[in-house]
């Protein structure tokens, strides 16, 4: 299918908001009637790793990696923090001091995070929503930014081994002046002695690509006040944090000055490219923005085949149930090129197969698309009766009503119960948006779902407010694909101007480590905003 003209428009800097902005917290917004399940404090209890990826309250892009220890009763003891500001360089081993956080019965939670050593920064606010005791999905909830990410338990002395397949995101280039563009990259490394590394990689930078590029460097765990991993392919040689959440999945955070990056990388296993159905997500865009999922099926043989379709958001306007076909070649130990597509939204993408998903990253020099598909495992099942957590993130196209004039990223945190009789949702959701934002907190959010079909293709459509306020698109309408019954990535497909994806989860208040699933990769916000 065709796609609107992407011309190159740059990301520039952000003013770190996260210092000059205006103070966090969040309001209770009543008119809701109290959640239920059976989460409580105790679910959040051992060495839990955070990150988030968003815009502050300038309009200009960020990223956070962290962890922090919970006491199993509301208390934190302690923990270290990297942040990532173009405009104010990085703030490598922050210390989080002594802390507190609460976990509702629904699973939806806040970490108010006492920060030590940052002029102008306290505190910051994390909300989420608890899958079950391993962790769960994550906003960043204050005045100084909006964000989305995820918390996950760590491992005790994990230390990377093997082969990982990762993926990350952010701006790259520009000044302390501002500047700078949006640099996405896709690769796997295999680690070796004294954490010295080898692999490949593959660079789209707001459009223009460097694929298959020879990549070295070492890897080594941090937080470190002197970040020790490096990475260089091509022209790019980048230096990183790594916070290990266990031996096969790392989350890292560029920490030097030439850009932003943030994401994760997975244990890759297996080099082979899974045959059968996949259940897809992307995002990006570069003066568009636009949202895609769908099933990628494969047979093989080399094949994507008809039975492939996909639905797109470009920009507000979307187009449903698109069937496409192509071609997937390896390309390089543990990398494939899928090519010769034709109705998909780009016409030849890197993948990279791994425990997350097939990490997948556009290659066409013709547009910028990210994200990740999800081999389907086990059916189509939705849970009536059953309670599910939600991020989204996005963009939405703003008015002057906002008081910015440009768009702005939106980030939510949901629980909701899907009920069988009726096919409707309700639950509760918190929003936080940026530049110009604020955090709105526990907001009701009720509608209807239309069950998966037999390809696993299922809607939600919901309203979200109460009284007089509301969050910014006052709801969403959903196109979700199941993955095995646990685990829906989604894209927003309702007409309303806003571009968004994100991921629900099947809850489980008694569970430590949800079964059936893998640790997902999470879907950043489409394009970030300019600042202004």
């Amino acid at each position: 299918m065709s796609r609107s003209t992407l011309l190159a428009l740059p990301v520039v800097a952000l003013s770190f908001a996260f210092l000059a902005g205006c103070g966090g917290g969040s309001g209770v917004t009543r008119g809701v009637a109290p959640p239920t399940g059976a989460f409580s404090n105790s679910n959040l209890n051992g060495t839990y790793v955070f990150s988030a990826s968003g815009t502050d309250s300038s309009g200009g892009p960020y990223a956070m990696v962290g962890n922090f220890k919970a006491n199993g009763s509301g208390a934190i003891s302690g923990g270290a923090l990297d942040i990532n500001d173009q405009l104010s360089g990085t703030i490598p081993d922050a210390s989080i001091t002594s802390s507190n956080y609460s976990v509702g019965a629904d699973g939806r939670g806040q970490a108010t995070l006492q920060i030590s050593g940052i002029s102008g920064l306290s505190s910051i606010t994390l909300d989420f929503v608890l899958q079950d005791s391993a962790g769960g999905l994550v906003t960043e909830f204050d005045g100084f930014g909006s964000g989305s990410g995820t918390l996950e338990l760590a491992s005790s002395g994990a230390t990377p081994t093997g082969t990982y397949a990762f993926i990350m995101s952010g701006v790259y280039g520009g000044s302390t002046s501002g500047g700078g563009s949006t640099l996405s990259t896709v690769g796997n490394f295999a680690v070796g002695s004294g954490g010295a590394i080898s692999g490949l990689e593959d660079f789209n930078l707001n459009g223009i690509v460097s694929a298959d590029q020879t990549l070295s460097g070492t890897v080594v765990v941090g937080p470190s006040a002197t970040p020790m991993s490096s990475l260089t392919a091509g022209s790019f040689a980048l230096t990183y944090d790594v916070f290990p959440v266990s031996a096969g999945h790392l989350k890292l955070i560029e920490m030097d000055t030439k850009g932003t990056l943030s994401g994760d990388a997975y244990t890759q296993s297996s080099t082979a490219m899974p045959t059968g159905t996949m259940a897809f997500t992307l995002v990006g865009g570069i003066a568009s923005s636009i949202a895609a999922g769908g099933f990628l099926v494969t047979d093989g043989s080399g094949n994507i085949t008809t039975a492939s379709s996909l639905d797109v958001n470009n920009n507000g306007t979307v187009t449903n149930g698109v069937g496409f076909s192509g071609t997937y070649t390896a390309g390089g130990t543990g990398r494939f090129t899928l090519g010769n597509l034709t109705g998909f939204v780009g016409s030849s993408f890197a993948a990279y197969p791994s425990a997350g998903g097939v990490l997948l990253l556009e290659i066409d020099n013709s547009g910028l698309l990210m994200g990740a598909a999800f081999p389907q495992t086990s059916g189509t099942t939705f849970t009536a009766a059953q309670g599910y957590g939600l991020n989204l993130s996005g963009v939405n196209p703003n008015s002057s009503s906002f008081g910015t004039g440009s768009p702005v990223e939106v980030d939510d945190i949901a629980e909701f119960t899907a009920n069988s009789s009726g096919a409707t949702v309700s639950g509760v959701i918190d929003e936080n948006y940026a530049p110009g934002g604020g955090p709105n907190f526990a907001l009701q959010l009720s509608g209807t779902y239309t069950p998966p079909d037999s390809t696993g293709r299922g809607t939600i459509s919901a309203n979200a407010g109460n009284n007089n306020n509301s969050t910014l698109n006052g709801g969403f309408g959903l196109t979700f694909y199941s993955v095995d019954g646990t685990t829906f990535p989604f894209i927003e497909t309702d007409n309303s101007g806003q571009v968004a994806g994100g991921v629900f989860v099947e809850q489980n208040s008694s569970g430590s480590a949800s079964a059936k699933r893998a640790h997902l990769f999470i879907l950043q916000s489409p394009v970030r905003p300019s600042h202004r």
